[in-house]
């Protein structure tokens, strides 16, 4: 007899998930166009591996073309200026990111792809930066990537503090906002100082794409998929490093593929904070070659991806050593 006084509270919690998941949706789409349509400039933080730092940016989108100047605070000197997703400029020592390698276009957020892979739930609303947010949990569905806490500006939709988490909880990255300001930067706020060196391209060869179809993965996480694949000449070594490039729509990582040409370079695997490294010897009738995951995916997960990487028809044999 106490079933129909229950009746009203199951068929509301009926209608209110849909429509809360709904709003997570709307969510995430504002979030993935927010970058890419909002001028801003502040100061944020960025911890991992227990390490923090402090940054200001500035980020311009004018006539459809995204510019952004990076400065960090406190500790060494730092300092980047981006033009379309593309390096201009940096200070100290220039080391080419997968980013550079692989060429992708300007980061789009593919929300239409991440709810096979991720639940997305709003779980709340809070403050940031002295600024209202929605916060969006997406938990990963599978172990072969990190869940992600996004704290999301109610006005613009930019994340204003975002976590990201492993598979019990615990904190890999954080990046929170300490100011915003959505004034557009003007042309000195961007101008690099003095010191910040350009990324001379004039002297490397231009990126390839005769030989880019053949390396593989035999086994990628499901949802991934390969979004670049490019060739270029290393300027120091001059050996030719393929560089592939995979996504789920919310993570990516790198595989890089570089002849050893006889030196005695161990396998690795390394783990700062999110990110991970696993290289492994790959063994050619032409010669060894490393084949090196980089990503902020779990280590048991790059491990597999790097032992899997095979050659296509066009490339020689290559087996795991």
């Amino acid at each position: 007899m106490r079933v129909l006084p229950l009746l009203p509270l199951l068929l509301s919690g009926w209608f209110v998930v849909p429509a809360q998941a709904d709003e997570a949706q709307n969510w995430l789409k504002r979030f993935g166009q927010a970058d890419q349509q909002q001028s801003y400039k502040g100061t944020f933080v960025y911890e991992r591996n227990g390490s923090f730092s402090t940054h200001s940016i500035w980020h311009r989108v004018q006539d459809g073309d995204v510019r952004e100047r990076l400065i960090r605070l406190d500790g060494a000197a730092q300092e980047v200026v981006r033009a379309g997703g593309r390096t201009e400029c940096v200070t100290g020592k220039v080391i080419p990111t997968p980013g550079d390698l692989s060429a992708p276009s300007s980061r789009q957020l593919d929300t239409s792809r991440l709810n096979d892979w991720y639940s997305v739930e709003k779980t709340g609303d809070s403050r940031v930066a002295g600024r209202p947010v929605a916060v969006i949990a997406l938990s990963p569905r599978d172990q072969h990537r990190y869940g992600f806490e996004l704290y999301l500006d109610r006005e613009t939709g930019l994340p204003l503090k975002s976590l990201l988490l492993n598979d019990k909880g615990q904190l890999l990255e954080r990046f929170q906002f300490t100011s915003l300001d959505t004034t557009p930067p003007d042309d000195n706020e961007l101008k690099p100082t003095a010191q910040c060196r350009p990324i001379v391209t004039a002297q490397t060869p231009p990126a390839t794409t005769d030989n880019t179809h053949a390396w593989h993965s035999d086994w990628l996480p499901p949802g991934f998929e390969q979004i670049s694949s490019v060739v270029r000449r290393d300027p120091r070594t001059k050996s030719e490093v393929t560089s592939l490039l995979y996504d789920d729509g919310m993570t990516r990582f790198s595989v890089f593929l570089e002849p050893l040409k006889g030196s005695a370079v161990p396998d690795a695997r390394v783990q700062l904070g999110p990110t991970v490294a696993v290289s492994r010897h790959l063994t050619t009738p032409e010669g060894d070659m490393m084949a090196t995951v980089v990503g902020e995916i779990p280590m048991g997960t790059a491990e597999r991806i790097a032992l899997s990487v095979r050659a296509g028809k066009d490339a020689p044999e290559a087996k795991p050593k």
